[in-house]
This record gives C-alpha cells, structure tokens and sequence, in this order.
C-alpha cells in the first residue's frame, strides 16, 4: 500500500522542478518533506520496501565524484518509489575521453530521463544544468557550494531527536570554508528556527563570516567563534566536518 503522505498544498512546492540547494525553500516546503520522510520510514521497514510513486521514471545519477553513501542511497530511494534507475561514473563515462558535463547530461537526457542526480566537483554545475536541461534536476553535491539532501536528512535527523527544530542550538565544527554541507545546512537551519554557531580556525571560516552580517543578511543569526568549548556549551546538536582535503588542491 501506499504510505499515508501529506498532500502538497503549495502550488509553488507542486511545480518545484529542481532541487538545487535549500535557499529557495521556505520552511513549510522543508517541514512537508520531513513529514513526508516520517511516512516513507514506515514503507523501509517492511518486509517488501516498495510503492509505485515513481513508476514509469527513469532516474539517471550522473557522479564525476567519488561517492558510496550519496550514490547508493539515491539508486536506493529511486528503487523503492519504482523507478528505474541508472548509474553512470565519472570513471565509466565519456567525460575521461574530455566529453563536457553539458554533453554528458544532453545525452543523458535524449535516453528520456525524467530526473537527473549530479554530483560534480565544480560549484555551479548543476544550476548551469537545470537552466539548459528538460529533465528534473537534483543535486547531490556540487563543488563547495550545496548539497540540499544531506541537509535535509540532516534536519530530519534533528527533528527525529528532539522533535522540532526551533530554538535549537546547533554547532557546526571544522572546515566551514570548503564545506557544501555546511552552506546548504545554514539554510535550512535558519529558516526553521535553530540558533547556529560556526566554530572554526579563521582560515577554515568565509571571512565574510568572520567579518560578522549585516541586518539584512540571511544567516544574521548565526555566530561565529574560534573557541570549541565556549561553541559547545548548552548546544543541543554538534555537527562535525572533516578537512575538505579534496578541495584545497589549488
């Protein structure tokens, strides 16, 4: 049977085509999805994991990144909506003959792929795609720049433990500078509700993070501190990120 999801009472969230980051959700949209995570929860603890959402799609995942965790869970949830789903690396592509993303995506896409998931090393790549492909687009990690769904499991997560979000005190430690999880996590705690901190050495924040926000900044909530125990103290939730060594070639 199908599990008891919530209906989609926002026209805007209906004709969502992309998933690109977490700055262009408002917090009912992100709330809808972790509601809609708490039914499909149930579906993963059958005995047979399946319902037809997906059906009839073809989902394709594009990675020119190495990943395990992202790459299988995706192929994952894909099977368990019904979908088909195929996987394509960067090491079994024609990008190690110098094919460009955009020509591996328009192939990608003539195979009729409804939905495209992308993990590429370049900050931007996937909102270039979105803006030149038919196919829906998802963003498995792009560069330094996002990665919407680990946020997402991430404030699922936090939900999960404490039953909100709200006023919670997160902190988020280690290499701020180089992490797109840490980005797309900013959006998505703020907008529903947590007190962040950022506790890093100054080489491993933004300096306009450091330099402190104006009013009208989005993140003008958050603080920014170098000291770990003065960071930790009465939070609810501590978040910790590896050096991004793979990203500090240059």
């Amino acid at each position: 049977g199908i599990p008891s999801l919530k209906p989609v009472t926002s026209n805007r969230f209906a004709e969502r085509k992309h998933v690109l980051d977490l700055d262009d959700f408002t917090p009912s949209e992100i709330q809808l999805v972790l509601d809609n995570t708490v039914a499909m929860q149930e579906v993963i603890g059958r005995s047979v994991r399946k319902v037809p959402a997906l059906r009839g799609k073809t989902i394709v995942t594009l990675f020119h990144e190495p990943s395990t965790r992202t790459r299988v869970s995706f192929e994952q949830a894909g099977k368990i909506l019904s979908a088909d789903v195929i996987n394509i690396s960067d090491s079994a592509s024609s990008a190690k003959k110098g094919e460009s993303l955009y020509n591996t995506a328009l192939s990608v896409q003539a195979m009729q792929a409804d939905i495209i998931v992308v993990r590429h090393p370049h900050s931007g790549s996937t909102n270039f795609l979105a803006q030149h492909l038919n196919s829906s687009v998802i963003n498995a990690g792009d560069g330094c720049h996002a990665h919407p769904t680990q946020a997402l499991l991430d404030l699922y997560t936090i939900q999960s433990h404490f039953g909100d979000i709200k006023n919670r005190r997160v902190v988020i430690v280690g290499d701020i500078l180089y992490s797109r999880v840490a980005r797309s996590n900013l959006w998505g705690l703020t907008k529903m509700g947590a007190r962040v901190t950022l506790c890093a050495p100054p080489t491993l924040i933004p300096p306009d993070f450091i330099n402190g926000f104006s009013k009208d900044h989005p993140f003008e909530s958050v603080s920014v501190t170098h000291n770990l125990s003065e960071a930790i103290k009465d939070a609810d939730v501590v978040m910790a990120l590896r050096l991004q060594t793979e990203r500090q070639s240059s």
